[in-house]
């Protein structure tokens, strides 16, 4: 028996307006630009009940609804890898992901990831190859993430990080003692124009960027600093405070200076998030300690633990 339509509809909020449809499309499916761009190419997207192009600029109040075929059977594995999990309902999961796990599989990555970790435990929605997934941590980043167990919280849970009402804390230790006692970063971030490997404040099709920090700390060259993103945007937080001038430590990628002795990537955590549940609304609210190396690593610093 065929399986119906997948469809989908959201009134577009100030995040979105100024964007392309088929970007915004692409980033609530989950779903590559390409694919956003096949559906609009076949009609199945629609705003205010009318055709459009896939450059089409969205506006406050108009109504996106689209339709697509559902995908093939997955083709990943599930495998035995132990992931801390922090919550578990019959909605989402909240799991702890430690450094050095990639999110989903990719090009160079096709094993080992979270995804794979945790398909035993039902997560579904979204993109078929990233069940489930509703934002992601670097490799090297630990910490806290919500992962959806069907279509519906995937897109209520996609719809409320769309709406910033999601709140990510990160804590992250800065090389160079910032001035600033607290303060917003507010830079467009895109693909850097040369490396398409990374990412670059100002770049051509930068997308808004904004970060808020507090420092928690100074001392012996370094910033520890509570940051929280408002948006998120791949590789934020290493991009602009790199752009600072004040690197994550130990990034290899932005921070154009040798990982100290004693850190074995760069020192970025998750350690909150705090968001309404998808079904009854209450208010979620998770914690994750820093994990014992970055500890170990302020330690010898002398630097206060958060």
């Amino acid at each position: 028996m065929a399986r119906a339509p997948e469809r989908g509809r959201w009134a577009v909020s100030a995040g979105d307006a100024g964007r392309r449809v088929d970007a915004a499309l692409a980033e609530r499916l989950g779903a590559s630009r390409a694919a956003a761009q096949r559906l609009i190419a076949e009609g199945r997207v629609r705003v205010d009940d009318a055709a459009v192009d896939k450059g089409h600029t969205l506006r406050v109040g108009e109504t996106v609804t689209w339709e697509r075929s559902p995908e093939a059977p997955s083709e990943l594995v599930a495998e035995a890898i132990a992931v801390p999990i922090v919550y578990e309902d019959d909605w989402l999961l909240v799991v702890d992901k430690p450094a050095g796990m990639v999110v989903h599989p990719a090009p160079g990555h096709e094993r080992g990831t979270l995804v794979q970790a945790l398909l035993d435990r039902g997560i579904a929605g979204g993109h078929g190859r990233r069940p489930g997934v509703i934002h992601r941590l670097d490799r090297e980043t630990s910490g806290l993430l919500i992962v959806a167990r069907g279509e519906e919280p995937y897109r209520r849970l996609v719809a409320a990080m769309s709406g910033r009402r999601i709140s990510r804390t990160y804590l992250a230790l800065l090389c160079g003692e910032l001035a600033q006692d607290k303060g917003t970063i507010d830079a467009p971030i895109g693909r850097h124009l040369r490396d398409r490997r990374r990412m670059a404040v100002h770049s051509v099709r930068a997308r808004p960027a904004v970060t808020h920090f507090t420092v928690l700390a100074r001392d012996a060259g370094y910033t520890l600093a509570r940051v929280r993103l408002e948006t998120g945007r791949t590789h934020q937080i290493r991009v602009h405070f790199a752009a600072l001038g004040h690197p994550v430590a130990g990034d290899a990628t932005y921070g154009r200076r040798p990982v100290p002795d004693g850190l074995t990537r760069h020192f970025l955590h998750a350690a909150e998030l705090r968001f309404a549940h998808p079904d009854d609304g209450r208010e979620l609210r998770f914690t994750s300690p820093l994990p014992a190396e970055l500890a170990a690593f302020l330690e010898g610093l002398g630097l206060p633990q958060p």
